[in-house]
């Protein structure tokens, strides 16, 4: 009977070891959550983090053609806006790369300078696409690029790939690697005049 007593009482006790063990760890993640919480409500009261924007403002297509030897040759220049409207924040952008594609085939890509960007600052970018590139394209899509040509309007993805940091007050907070993506419709521009004028255009967050 002693023994069976005793048993009982071991049992017992590791059973109320095991739930105060539990309880423990419970408390422990919950204080945890709670100054994670508090952490990032302070953060935003204090940065009020907004979403950096990226526009294509103009865009100058003035050569665009495809050969019967599936080359392309092109001239695209574009200007993109980088605004950055947060109050507290910079960004280094230590990596800035542009890529343009037609139907879904890659026909460039600009390594841009790698910059910093202030607070409330918009910077303007540059890229040049320029030369000659293989591009295999399929019937439907040769008669995509015809149906184009006929407009004299071609539609252009740009993808921003991107590399930064986040600067708050002295604190450097990275690296980020989103990616942008902006769909564009570039009239073709024929001895210096087009049929019609480009649109700016407003890029997303390629998810």
């Amino acid at each position: 009977m002693g023994r069976k007593d005793g048993c009982g009482c071991c049992s017992c006790l590791c059973g109320c070891l095991f739930s105060c063990l539990l309880s423990l760890i419970f408390q422990i993640l919950f204080t945890i959550l709670i100054i994670v919480g508090l952490a990032a409500f302070v953060f935003w009261l204090l940065f009020r983090p907004n979403e950096v924007k990226f526009h294509v403002t103009d865009a100058s297509l003035t050569q665009f053609n495809f050969g019967t030897n599936n080359t392309l040759h092109y001239n695209l220049a574009l200007n993109i806006s980088v605004r950055n409207p947060n109050k507290r924040i910079g960004f280094y952008y230590d990596s800035f790369e542009a890529n343009a594609y037609y139907q879904g085939q890659r026909f460039n890509t600009q390594s841009l300078t790698p910059f910093y960007q202030g607070h409330k600052n918009t910077t303007v970018l540059n890229p040049v696409f320029q030369g000659q590139q293989l591009v295999l394209l399929g019937s439907s899509e040769v008669s995509n690029f015809d149906s184009d040509k006929t407009d004299g309007v071609f539609g252009i993805n740009v993808k921003l790939n991107l590399r930064i940091r986040a600067k708050l007050g002295w604190i450097k907070v990275g690296h980020f690697k989103p990616k942008i993506k902006c769909g564009l419709n570039v009239p073709l521009k024929s001895n210096g005049t087009s049929s019609s004028a480009f649109e700016a255009t407003k890029c997303d967050f390629d998810l």
